[in-house]
C-alpha cells in the first residue's frame, strides 16, 4: 500500500496527534490487521500442541458447555 499524501491533525505545539485516511486506505489496513490476527491465532494453535478436532465437534462441545 502506498500512501502518497498524509493528512495529519496537530496539537497547539505542532505535534502530530492523528492522521486522516481515506476509506480505501482504512479498509485495506483493517483487512491486513484481520489477516495478521488470523495468522497469529493459527500460530498459537499450532504452538499449543493441542489435538485438532473437526469443526462440527468443536461447535457441539461449545453448545453443550453453554447449556
Amino acid at each position: 500500500m502506498s500512501i502518497e499524501k498524509h493528512h495529519f491533525i496537530v496539537d497547539d505545539k505542532g505535534n502530530r496527534t492523528a492522521i486522516i485516511l481515506d476509506m480505501a486506505e482504512y479498509e485495506k489496513l483493517m483487512e491486513e490487521i484481520e489477516e495478521l490476527e488470523a495468522i497469529r491465532a493459527y500460530d498459537a494453535a499450532i504452538a499449543s500442541g493441542d489435538e485438532a478436532i473437526p469443526f462440527e465437534q468443536a461447535v457441539n462441545e461449545i453448545e453443550r458447555s453453554r447449556q
